[in-house]
């Protein structure tokens, strides 16, 4: 380096020292002072502690002095040693845990031939002044074990004497011959600190604490032991545990804790959801011989929730509950093209069809169906509507309240902007959602019940109760009132119990403001419930468990569903015992009225809506068949001729005599309307259709008696030769809901 270089150097430092601004010992000493000033505000509360009167007396006030008096290493260690071992005589985990550990200790002696036996446990020395033992275990294998299955040697820990415990120098220990692994843990020191020279005390902490982990271990997974070797060196903390009872090898990684013992961790899974279904049905109607009881008497049905239960349940894999297969309402669901009424006729019109049974060629089926007329949409009345939500925690699953919004958004879509809408909701107490809203007002309507929320159990009498209350306000002359309970039927507070339910609400119709139920959801239907509000209630019942039967229930059929042409509608069939032998009805079990309601208009029957069609179906026995499954009578009744009522001559060959009747909607006294069933009726597709419908779900219901060796294939192949018209698929749908029960059922 040049003496010019230097020169540049020093100009250079010489520069940089003059730009440096010279420090400030003013501003200096006064950060200082406040950083020291923060330090020291900072050490403590801001606040002075209040003054606590000490409590006197207290069993676990009289513990904590004692454990604060016991500092000393002896005492600790005893205390531990007592707890443990109070653990494990006096729990019945302790004691399950303890006879484990000595099975584990001692395993049986293999005396196979070619078994090796296990060699003795080692016992290491007690190295001087310690009195220290270390926990030692060894794995061995063997010619005659599985795979070099491991003989598990358990070492046994000995709990050091306190004064043994104080010794400060630890002599360095012998290892045991048959360690063949060590395992040696170590904590770092804080930083400048000074490494601590390893104690005897913390050295038998650690072989305590790693047997009791291991202990534990093997109790929670009796697996193939791991190698576990002698823990040495150990920069231990000041306070070590102690008091391990037992040192047993075990897998690692079963979550266990360090120090004690605890039950083993299980994966449980949550249990399954009570099924408290219950649904409303009785059993199938019983055959009848006709000279004893030749009049048959039932009530129309138009709910459709049976067939809907069985799909569901089909969709899901599983066959559905043979209760829950009410065959009228699965033959019901389908749009039928029977002839309506004539204009000035009435309000529906009946067709009768005879047919050979499908399944027995020697009965016949006797189709009884009534087609309501169709009114023109813009010839309907005002409708007023309130929706009586069920909000209780039963309805939160993703089948039940969110459908359900969607499903009613569907609706008010359909309404004219002079209808009403208000909403009800009941969970744990009834509210007034939203007040009687014109259907014109969609985005409040909507906003309402989308801001609904399910919680809280289900008070169903409060919320019909103040249902009702608001339907009352809301009817006028010549306006159509309707309640639309939205529900998965459980009632758990208030009137649950279906015959008090079926009270009350035949008290309320008589207001004019009719019932339908609409149920959601499966685990917790309560089906009973929800016929005995519809068929008390003046409505229908309808089971909503996809979007698409919303569409068909809310939207395609809204008029029959919700505008009546008529009233408390009852059949009648008197049997002619000349020529039909026996008799029964399919379906129908829960809608049977005795033989003097037919002409008791105080007796409540169905209702039928607006383009509604109902089929009920009868299998005879004609007189002299072979498929007669009763003797006949010696002496038959004979009809007196001037008796009233007789038949009139020439009507020996007729099958029976059908007799409707009706009320208008509100009216008081029945129409009655008489038909002859004359046994020439032809039968179409709609009713040979209706009439493999009515096969397939008595195979649903188990009643082989009456099908022979009748089958699915049948019902499919008849229900694919009368498909006919089938605009939405809903035929097509039954098909393969009849393939899959097929293969459901094998």
């Amino acid at each position: 380096m040049t003496p010019d270089d230097d020169f540049d150097l020093d100009e250079m430092k010489g520069a940089w020292d003059a730009a440096t601004p010279r420090p400030d010992p003013g501003t200096r000493a006064a950060h200082l002072r406040l950083a020291q000033e923060n330090f020291d505000r900072l050490q403590g509360t801001v606040q002075a502690a209040r003054p606590t009167p000490e409590r006197q007396g207290g069993v676990w006030t009289g513990v904590k002095r004692m454990l604060n008096a016991l500092t000393s290493r002896g005492a600790l260690t005893a205390t531990t040693a007592l707890v443990a071992c109070g653990f494990l005589v006096m729990t019945p985990v302790g004691r399950e845990v303890w006879e484990r550990g000595e099975r584990m200790a001692r395993p049986e002696q293999p005396t196979g031939p070619g078994t090796a036996a296990p060699e003795p446990i080692s016992q290491p020395e007690a190295s001087g002044g310690g009195g220290r033992t270390t926990a030692t275990a060894t794995l061995k294998s063997g010619p005659g074990t599985e795979d070099g299955a491991a003989v598990v040697e358990a070492a046994r820990l000995q709990v050091p004497e306190a004064d043994t415990l104080a010794d400060d120098v630890a002599p360095t220990p012998e290892p045991a011959p048959a360690v063949t692994a060590q395992v040696a843990r170590e904590e770092a020191p804080p930083a400048g600190a000074p490494a601590r020279e390893a104690r005897p005390a913390d050295t038998d902490a650690v072989a305590q604490e790693q047997a009791a982990s291991d202990y534990g271990n093997a109790m929670a997974d009796e697996a193939a032991p791991q190698v576990l070797g002698e823990a040495e060196s150990y920069a231990a903390p000041s306070a070590p545990p102690a008091g391990a009872v037992a040192g047993i090898l075990a897998q690692p990684g079963t979550g266990m804790s360090t120090f004690g013992l605890r039950a083993p961790e299980e994966q449980w899974l949550p249990p399954p959801e009570p099924n408290t279904e219950a649904f409303s049905n009785d059993e199938p109607n019983p055959l009848k011989v006709t000279a004893e009881e030749p009049v048959s008497t039932f009530s129309i049905d138009v709910d459709t929730a049976s067939y809907a239960v069985v799909r569901q349940s089909l969709l899901s894999g599983v066959l559905p509950p043979p209760e829950a297969v009410r065959i009228e309402e699965m033959v019901n669901y389908f749009p039928y093209d029977y002839a309506a009424p004539e204009p000035g006729e009435g309000p529906f019109h009946p067709t009768v069809s005879v047919m050979p049974t499908p399944w027995n060629p020697d009965t016949e089926l006797v189709a009884i169906d009534l087609q309501g007329e169709m009114p023109a949409v813009e010839d309907r009345p005002p409708l007023n509507l309130v929706f009586l939500i069920d909000t209780s925690g039963s309805m939160e699953d993703a089948s039940k309240l969110p459908l359900l919004k969607q499903s009613f958004g569907l609706m008010v879509d359909q309404l004219r902007p002079g209808d009403q809408v208000a909403i009800v909701t009941y969970a744990g107490s009834a509210g007034l959602v939203l007040p009687p809203t014109p259907a014109s007002d969609r985005t409040g309507i909507l906003a309402a019940l989308n801001g609904l929320m399910a919680g809280g159990s289900t008070n169903g009498q409060g919320g019909l109760e103040q249902a009702y209350d608001v339907a009352k306000g809301m009817e006028g002359d010549g306006e159509v009132t309707r309640v639309i309970l939205a529900t998965d039927g459980d009632f758990n507070v208030g009137l649950s119990d279906p015959s008090a339910l079926e009270d009350y609400i035949a008290k309320e119709r008589e207001s004019g403001a009719f019932l339908s139920v609409l149920g959601f959801g499966r685990g917790n239907l309560d089906d009973a419930v929800m016929q005995a509000l519809a068929q008390n209630g003046n409505g229908q019942a309808a089971y909503i468990d996809s979007l698409s039967e919303a569409q068909k229930v809310l939207v395609d059929q809204l008029t029959g569903e919700l505008f009546p042409i008529a009233q408390d509608v009852k059949v009648q069939v008197e049997w002619n015992p000349a020529t039909v032998a026996e008799y029964r009805l399919i379906g129908y079990e829960t809608r049977a009225l005795r033989r003097e309601d037919f002409s008791n208009d105080r007796v409540d029957a169905g209702e039928l809506g607006a383009g509604h069609a109902v089929t009920a179906i009868y299998e005879v026995t004609p007189v002299g068949s072979p498929a007669r499954m009763t003797d006949p009578l010696r002496y038959q009744p004979q009809a007196v001729a001037s008796e009233p009522g007789a038949a009139p001559t020439g009507t020996e060959g007729e099958l029976g005599f059908l007799r409707l009747r009706w009320k208008e909607p509100g009216g008081t006294e029945s129409a009655l309307r008489e038909t002859p069933i004359t046994g020439e009726e032809p039968a179409g597709q709609e009713a040979r259709f209706a009439a493999a419908v009515a096969g397939w779900g008595q195979l649903l219901r188990g009643e082989e008696q009456w099908l022979g060796g009748w089958g699915y294939e049948d019902a499919i192949e008849l229900a694919n030769a009368s498909r006919g018209e089938d605009p939405y698929g809903y035929r097509t749908e039954a098909v393969q809901l009849m393939r899959l029960s097929e293969s459901l059922d094998r």
